[in-house]
C-alpha cells in the first residue's frame, strides 16, 4: 500500500476535515515530525483521538528516503539523493555561503554564514534544452506538494536552509498546483521562509507566469532565457517553439508592473552561440525597459554527447562589461559549486543505468545575492 506524505497540506487538510478534526493540528503534526524523522505517529502528544488512526492508516511521516549526501571537494556543496515512495529518484543540491568573505559597494557584507537549497519539482523534465542533462531523462513524473516540500525537511536536517531556488530537475511551472501548495507550506508554520527567498525559474511557460504573482506574492521569479533572439532559442531550447519570445516578454512586462520586482534572467554561455557581441546587444536592447538582474552562467560538462563548449572567460567579461557599460544592466557571473559531484547547473540528472550519474551530480552566486 502506498501512504501519503502528510506534507501533502491540501490532502491531509481534507481528511481531517472530513473526520472531523481541526486542521490547526497539522502545523504540530509538520513540526514533530521534522524534529523526529522517525517518530511513530502516537509519539506526538496532544492530538485528538480521531487524529492516530487517520494518520497510521493513510500517512507516512516521509514518503521519501535520503539515499545518499556527496560532498563536493569546494566543502560547501552537498548532492543529495532522494529516493520517492515509487522508486523513482530525484536530486537537490545544498550551496553553502558566508556573506562576510564577499564585499558588495566596497563595504564589507552584513549577516554570516547561510545555506541555500536548489530543488526538483519533477522527476526528468519534457523542456528538452540541448544543454542540461535532466533533459536526457525526459519526463517521468510530477512531484506532489510533500515530496517537494520532502526536499527541504532531508536537506534542513543537514544545514540550516535560509534560501530556496527550484532550480532542480524539472518545469516548475509545468507542475504548477504542486508547486503553489509546496511553496505555502515553506513559506508557514513551521518552516516560515520568507517568500523573498525563494525563487522559482522558468523557461518561460506563459500562461503560468500571468497567474504566478497572484496565487504566490513576493516570490522571485527567474526566467531560463539563453538567447535574445526566437530562432537561436528553438535551437537550444525546442520548447521556445510553443512560448514565442514576444509572448514571454508581454507576459514578464505584466508580471513586473503588477509584483514591482526585479526578474532574474538566466543565460547560458554557449560559445559561438549565443556569446558574440552581437548577443549582448540584442539582450540588452531585449531586457532595456525591464527591471532585471542578468545572470551569466558558464557552460557545465553534461556528457560526450554533449554538442556545446564553454564561453571563453575573455568572452563572458566582454558579454557582461557590454550589458552593464552600455545598457546599465545589472550581471553577474554566476559562480560554479559542485562540478566534480555533476551538482551544477544543468547536470543533475538520474539515470540508474549509469552510476556515475546516481553517485555522482553545480550551481550559482546565491540567488539572496543578485537582489543587492
Amino acid at each position: 500500500m502506498s501512504y501519503g506524505s502528510i506534507f501533502d497540506g491540501g490532502i491531509l487538510r481534507t481528511e481531517f476535515e472530513k473526520a472531523g478534526i481541526n486542521t490547526h493540528f497539522i502545523h504540530t503534526i509538520w513540526k514533530f515530525a521534522i524534529e523526529n524523522p522517525n517518530c511513530e505517529w502516537n509519539e506526538i502528544p496532544s492530538l485528538p483521538s480521531a487524529a492516530y488512526p487517520l494518520l497510521r492508516s493513510k500517512f507516512k511521516p516521509l514518503t521519501s528516503t535520503l539515499h545518499s549526501a556527496i560532498q563536493s571537494n569546494d566543502n560547501v556543496t552537498t548532492k543529495l539523493l532522494v529516493k520517492l515512495q515509487n522508486g523513482s529518484f530525484v536530486e537537490a543540491v545544498i550551496m553553502r555561503y558566508d556573506t562576510r568573505l564577499g564585499k558588495y559597494c566596497g563595504k564589507p557584507r552584513p549577516g554570516g554564514p547561510r545555506s541555500t537549497l536548489c530543488i526538483s519539482s519533477q522527476v526528468g523534465c519534457k523542456m528538452g534544452c540541448k544543454f542540461c542533462a535532466t533533459g536526457t531523462m525526459g519526463f517521468k513524473s510530477n512531484l506532489s506538494s510533500g515530496e517537494i516540500v520532502e526536499q527541504l525537511v532531508h536537506a534542513s536536517r543537514l544545514s540550516n536552509i535560509r534560501n530556496v531556488v527550484f532550480m532542480g530537475m524539472g518545469e516548475p511551472l509545468n507542475n504548477y498546483a504542486s508547486l503553489v501548495e509546496a511553496v505555502r507550506i515553506m513559506t508557514g508554520l513551521p518552516f516560515q521562509l520568507s517568500p523573498k527567498r525563494i525563487t522559482v525559474s522558468t523557461v518561460g511557460i506563459v500562461h503560468a507566469i500571468n497567474k504566478l504573482h497572484s496565487d504566490l506574492p513576493g516570490l522571485n521569479l527567474a526566467v531560463s532565457l539563453h538567447a535574445p533572439v526566437q530562432d537561436v532559442r528553438c535551437q537550444i531550447m525546442p520548447a521556445a517553439r510553443a512560448f514565442p519570445l514576444e509572448k514571454l516578454m508581454g507576459a514578464l512586462h505584466a508580471y513586473q508592473k503588477n509584483s514591482q520586482q526585479k526578474i532574474f534572467i538566466e543565460y547560458i554561455m554557449l560559445d559561438k552561440v549565443n556569446d558574440e557581441e552581437q548577443h549582448a546587444h540584442q539582450l540588452g536592447k531585449l531586457l532595456e525597459t525591464f527591471q532585471v538582474v542578468v545572470n551569466l552562467i558558464p557552460f557545465n560538462w553534461i556528457g560526450t554527447l554533449s554538442q556545446f563548449n564553454t564561453s571563453s572567460e575573455e568572452k563572458v567579461s566582454s558579454f557582461q562589461k557590454i550589458l552593464r557599460g552600455t545598457y546599465n544592466i545589472r550581471t553577474t557571473v554566476r559562480k560554479q559549486m559542485g562540478q566534480d559531484i555533476m551538482g551544477a547547473c544543468g547536470q543533475l540528472v538520474v539515470n540508474q543505468t549509469d552510476k556515475r550519474s546516481v553517485e555522482n551530480t553545480s550551481r550559482m552566486t546565491d540567488i539572496e545575492d543578485f537582489g543587492l
